[in-house]
Order: structure tokens, then sequence, then C-alpha cells
């Protein structure tokens, strides 16, 4: 979950973002040697990652540097799984990071071996929608504490206790396997898939907030997501001021104030929706005009506006990202983030932005942990992914 710099990851990435592109090019890009470029380019070629452009020479040149060369993305594909509290995203991706399809199912309940089957099984079946297509790697992200390296998780939310995601997702679908934290993934996906990409890792901070049905963040520094070694902190409970009951027997705690199970409750309790609505209702009702949907949304949006405040200042980042359904579903709530940023936050104001992946943050969370080895270490992967 990194920009990394190897030789091999640097003119994959650049391949990606820029391609089709000459090896000179590269080289200048990149501030590798055109000999260094020249080795890459040939290992990643005879790995099957790149493939040559030779229509696209210039005229009149002469030799194999001037060939460009790009991403060889229509042999290969990878499966993200993004298992959310209500809803399980299962996309499929190409080795650029583009999104070829992506389908959603019923997060199904009961033990989690149970539930991972069922969602490995899905997967499985839908990836086989792109038969010509061989698989390479599967990724799964998910909320609750996640240890990356035995691929286990923790998520109270769904009952599950050492859930072994990594051993049955990857083992269910026979594909090498990822797994990370949903919200870490998002921020990796700023790092990994955006056009930027191509350019030297950034330097600094940034924060990325989440918020949908669950309310999450993820710090990176220099170009790496933060990981704790004992999994993500928790931000579920912080105090907001609002007098919604929480689970944990307190009232006003984030999540129970923001999440969107929090603001179809509270629509429903106010009359503004009947029994059994869901939460896209009640964006059309504040689209349409109901002035108690438009009330609820604000009062979301300024409960999130002042925590993003509060943690922007003790974090002191140098970038902020908002992220979620939270933020891109109801975009007239957006001036009443920023209001309520502006009045909470004593920093001066930098670079805050809303997710330019909008309503499908979620999606690109899991393409990039499927992506996140290969491009981290591109012929180890392929190895791996051929054995």
């Amino acid at each position: 979950m990194r920009i990394a710099d190897s030789p091999a990851a640097s003119v994959l990435r650049l391949a990606s973002a820029r391609g089709p592109i000459s090896r000179d090019v590269a080289a200048r890009a990149t501030g590798l040697s055109i000999a260094t470029v020249n080795r890459q380019v040939a290992s990643l070629l005879g790995a099957g990652l790149l493939r040559e452009r030779g229509d696209l020479t210039t005229s009149g040149a002469i030799g194999r540097p001037r060939v460009p060369f790009e991403v060889n993305h229509e042999p290969f594909s990878t499966v993200g799984i993004h298992i959310g509290a209500l809803v399980t995203g299962i996309v499929v991706g190409d080795l650029r990071g583009r999104i070829l399809g992506a389908v959603e199912i019923p997060t199904p309940g009961g033990p989690a071996e149970v539930a991972l089957r069922a969602i490995t099984r899905s997967a499985s079946a839908f990836a086989a929608r792109w038969h010509r297509r061989t698989p390479l790697w599967v990724g799964v992200a998910l909320g609750g504490r996640v240890d990356a390296a035995t691929g286990s998780v923790d998520h109270p939310r769904l009952g599950w206790e050492n859930a072994q995601v990594g051993t049955i997702v990857g083992g269910g679908m026979g594909l090498p396997v990822s797994v990370s934290g949903h919200v870490e993934a998002m921020a990796a996906s700023e790092l990994l898939l955006t056009p930027a990409r191509a350019d030297a890792a950034p330097t600094g901070t940034s924060l990325f907030f989440y918020a949908r049905e669950t309310a999450g963040i993820a710090l990176t520094i220099d170009g790496r997501v933060h990981t704790p070694s004992t999994g993500p902190g928790s931000i579920a409970h912080l105090p907001t001021g609002s007098n919604a009951l929480c689970e944990c027997g307190n009232r006003g705690c984030l999540e129970a104030s923001v999440s969107d199970r929090a603001v179809l409750a509270a629509a429903i309790e106010r009359g503004v929706l009947a029994s059994g609505a869901s939460v896209a209702g009640l964006y059309r009702a504040a689209h349409d005009g109901s002035a108690g949907a438009r009330d609820i949304l604000v009062e979301r949006a300024e409960i999130l506006g002042r925590t993003v405040g509060l943690l922007r200042d003790l974090f002191n980042p140098d970038r902020v990202v908002l992220g979620g359904q939270a933020f891109t579903e109801y975009e007239a709530g957006l001036p009443h983030v920023a209001e309520a940023f502006g009045r909470t936050s004593t920093l001066p104001r930098k670079d805050i932005r809303v997710t330019g992946f909008g309503n499908k943050v979620q999606e690109y969370a899991a393409a990039v942990v499927s992506l996140s080895s290969v491009y981290s270490d591109p012929l180890a992967s392929m190895r791996r992914a051929a054995a």
C-alpha cells in the first residue's frame, strides 16, 4: 500500500499512467539511466506485464529504444472485494487500475466462514465472465481490525473474530490474496490510481477521512499508507455532541450520529420517511425539496465538518481527502461541511478536497488491494501468480 521506488515498480507505474511511452522519456521521468530502463522493460516484457507498440514508432527512428511500450493489460485481470457492513462490492479490473465491471451483493450474515465462502463463490462467478483474461490476484478490503500479514480479521460489526479472510477467499479462488483495512485501501487508491501516480512519491502527509455506514481515517506518509502493527485505530466513538444513542451505551458517538443507518433512523423517527425506507430514499427526498430530509443531512454534514476539523488540527497533515457517500451522495451538504470545518479548525487551510473517485470509492479501494502487490514488486508478484 505504497508508491514503490524500485526500478521495475517505477517503470510499470509510469507505463500504467502514461503509456505508450518511449524508453528515453521513461528514463527522464523516473530519473533512471537509459540502461536501467532498458533492463527493466526487458524483464517486464518477459513477464508479460508490458508490451511494445511498434505501430507507434516514430517515423524514421532507428533502434529499439524508440519503440514505445505500455502495460499489457488485455490478457490479465485482478479481482477486488469490498466487504461492507451491509453491502459487499465485487470488481474486476485490469492492470492499469481501470474497473472492467462491478456488482454488489448483500453482505451475508452468519458465521464468518459461511459468509466468506458465499462471497468467494459470488466473486468467482463474477470474475468468470472475463474468461479470456487470466486473473492474477484477489484483494479484499473491509473494516474492523485487519492483520495484513496473516489475512485474519476481527470485525465486531459483522460479529467476526479471527476470521480467516485471506485463507478462505484466496484458497477458494485459487489466487494469491491481499487483505487490507478498507479506509487504508481508499487512501492507497489516492496514491496508486490517480493520474499523479506516475510522478515521484509525494512528500508530506495526507489524512483520508471516510464516512458512510462506518467512519474511519487513514494516514499516508511520504507515499506510504501508515498501518499500525496492531491494526488501525477507530474514530467510531469520538464524541460529537449529538443526542444519538450508540450501541456502546453512550450518546453522541460519531458513527451513531453520521452513519447511513443513523440518519435513516432519524428520518423515520421524525416522520420524514416511512418505516422500511432506505437511505437512498432520504437522498431523493432531499433532492426533491423535503425540508426535513435536508435538515437531517445538513446536521450530518455539520458534524462531519467539525470532526474533520478536530482531526485536521490533531494530525496537522499537508492534505485532507474526504471520501464516502456521506460526502458524495448529497453535494448540497458540502458547503455545510466546509463551514463547520472552518469554524472548528484553527490551522491555516491547505489542500482539502473530496476524493475524485466519488461514489465508486469502495470499488477503487478493492481494486487497489488486488493490485498493490503487483505495483509494489511486479516481477516477484508475477512469479507467485504463475505458481
